[in-house]
């Protein structure tokens, strides 16, 4: 008797609620983990005139410490309070009418996985391997269209969706790891039900969903625990800036402020972005146009982000420590970096290395100044006043002055020297091992394609990335000479991988109908990554450089223990390289042996450089 009268009870409740148009559209985060030192979550609430309900919470542990109200009648933002000894576990959360329950909606907390607080992150031991999972292996035709999805599959589209997914990526974890590399970097898997150009991941409608043409949240951590049994990391492209056009918040926001220049605002109205990043710190930057760099869209298919507002900036926190601790993830690259709020930044990094303090975090800042870009790494005490928190950024000055280098004439300040000085910049770094270095990414022209075709000078440009200090980053397909336009389309240098889609003719993970060049820059790849794998003074030793000369630059790894060589020759023909200015690293008596084929190597007084050629030598 009395379950069917607690029957009749919930069913009075749901006729009411329903009656009253109560329900609940959006409840984010959908859950939580007991141990965490951010123990104070905050529920974004979103249905029909929600906000004039109250919400209560009955479970060990848990309590309902805030409760705020926006302009918006449809949201609530719920704070719960969550004891260190709270008990895992799903239960409701009823918001109440007065005395009656108008929606109940189920919330869940769990366990942490053991050592979750202590993972390591990646650091310059490892190499990164990018990947624009769209374009890098379709295992599932069957998702390559989803319902409710407004842009369907098209490979003949280079700015299509051509249909990659996160089982493709599974599906060859074997083979990035055999390539020598310990990271997998995808670009962002999240929904981006965008009308177009949804492929690349960046307009992002749903910041807890992965795209369902990827595959589903259950598949992106598999993804992340297959990878970690291969020896593979998995970093998540976080964007903090800006969402897609799409979001279902730009058709209810929560408040007017949610974003900047909103479209709700003036409908006709596109405020862009100045990307004068500089006026973040120029003490002469007029206040309107440092507003105008990190307020203006970015496109106008991203409307930007307000990290001001304090219910955002602790959505998009908790939404990355969510995801950290969901899909136990090793690293974070986050995107448009300086365009975010400067002390938003802060807080972000501050909270996520209070909740993981081994972790790995590297961001992008695209410029050539070296003094622009550690303005955001941690330690850097800023004129400003800012303080960073971010243990990493991308090496955007290394990456422009290397592709620069290998294209000007050799002399004077050409050449080899422009990489030589902007290397010279790492004391404005608070830690320049802790750089991402890089040749290539999803954003620009293929090293190839840069280098007009010239293998011999991609080649250069790879062993410098892999020698140099900083965790080296290498863009998927370029082991097999993927080239696209030399000049920037995104569609077509983030190409199909061969062998990624069936009937390809020639498959980059078999090695069928692969041309003896992409063979023999595959094996280059993997000998070289694999060599940097195992060797430990190449990761973390000392660098010590030499003023290029006659078209050659020479720099060493060293720790007192062991001492590495790079000889890059830019020359098309053999050239001598004197041994006696290297007197601090060979003696009389050095033996040296090939890094990469193992053979022993002559030193003398002189050796000679094959042309255009990168010599790496291990000397005993």
């Amino acid at each position: 008797m009395r379950q069917w009268f607690a029957l009749c009870l919930a069913l009075l409740f749901t006729t009411s609620a329903a009656a009253r148009g109560y329900a609940i559209q959006h409840l984010e985060p959908a859950n939580w983990w007991v141990g965490m030192q951010h123990d104070r979550v905050e529920l974004l609430v979103h249905g029909p005139g929600i906000a004039a309900l109250q919400p209560r919470v009955d479970w060990p542990g848990v309590a309902v410490a805030d409760v705020a109200r926006v302009e918006n009648a449809n949201y609530l933002f719920v704070t719960l309070a969550i004891a260190a000894d709270a008990k895992p576990g799903r239960f409701p959360i009823d918001f109440m009418e007065g005395e009656r329950i108008a929606v109940r909606h189920d919330w869940a907390l769990e366990a942490r996985e053991a050592g979750s607080a202590q993972r390591h992150g990646f650091d310059a031991s490892d190499a990164i391997y990018l990947v624009t999972p769209d374009r890098f292996a379709n295992a599932d035709p069957g998702n390559d269209s989803a319902p409710g999805m407004q842009e369907h599959g098209n490979r003949a589209d280079p700015n299509g969706r051509h249909g990659g997914d996160i089982t493709g990526l599974r599906q060859h974890l074997d083979y990035i790891a055999g390539l020598g590399f310990t990271q997998i970097w995808p670009t962002p898997l999240l929904e981006n039900n965008q009308p177009a150009y949804s492929y690349h991941g960046y307009a992002i409608t749903d910041l807890y969903r992965t795209d369902p043409r990827f595959g589903s949240n259950e598949d992106y951590r598999a993804l992340s625990r297959e990878a970690r049994a291969h020896g593979l990391g998995l970093i998540m492209d976080v964007v903090l800036n800006h969402v897609g056009s799409q979001h279902w918040w730009l058709r209810d926001p929560p408040t007017r402020d949610w974003f900047n220049h909103p479209y709700f605002d003036r409908a006709d109205r596109f405020v862009e972005t100045n990307h004068r990043r500089t006026t973040v710190q120029d003490p002469h930057a007029a206040p309107a146009d440092k507003a105008l760099f990190t307020d203006g869209w970015f496109v106008k298919a991203m409307p930007d982000l307000n990290q001001r507002n304090p219910h955002l900036a602790r959505y998009l926190i908790q939404n990355t420590l969510w995801w950290i601790e969901y899909a136990g993830l090793s690293g974070i690259r986050e995107d448009t970096f300086g365009y975010a709020d400067a002390d938003f930044l802060s807080a972000w990094g501050a909270a996520v290395l209070a909740e993981y303090p081994d972790f790995a975090m590297v961001g992008e800042e695209w410029s050539a100044n070296p003094a622009i870009v550690a303005h955001w790494q941690r330690g850097k005490v800023n004129p400003d006043g800012h303080v960073p928190h971010m243990p990493s950024m991308m090496d955007f000055p290394l990456h422009i002055a290397l592709r620069t280098a290998l294209l000007q004439p050799e002399g004077g300040d050409y050449g080899w020297v422009g990489l030589y000085e902007m290397l010279a910049n790492d004391f404005l770094y608070p830690d320049p091992d802790r750089l991402v270095v890089f040749a290539e990414n999803h954003d620009t022209p293929r090293a190839l394609a840069h280098f007009n075709g010239d293998i011999a000078l991609w080649k250069l440009a790879i062993a410098w990335i892999a020698t140099v200090r900083g965790t080296p980053q290498f863009y998927y397909g370029s082991e097999v000479l993927l080239q696209g336009p030399r000049e920037r389309n995104d569609g077509e240098l983030r190409a199909d991988m061969p062998g990624g889609w069936a009937g390809d003719a020639r498959d980059a993970f078999t090695g069928t109908g692969l041309t003896d060049a992409q063979r023999d820059a595959q094996d280059y790849v993997r000998a070289l990554f694999n060599w940097r794998k195992r060797t430990p003074v190449v990761q973390h030793g000392k660098l010590q450089h030499f003023a290029p000369e006659n078209g050659v630059y020479v720099y060493f790894r060293y720790d007192g223990k062991d001492t590495v060589m790079v000889a890059l020759n830019r020359n098309p023909e053999a050239t001598p390289l004197a041994l006696d200015r290297l007197g601090d690293f060979i003696g009389k008596d050095s033996r040296a042996r090939d890094a990469l084929t193992g053979k022993a190597v002559t030193l003398g007084t002189a050796l000679s450089l094959p042309g255009t050629s990168a010599t790496i030598l291990e000397i005993e």
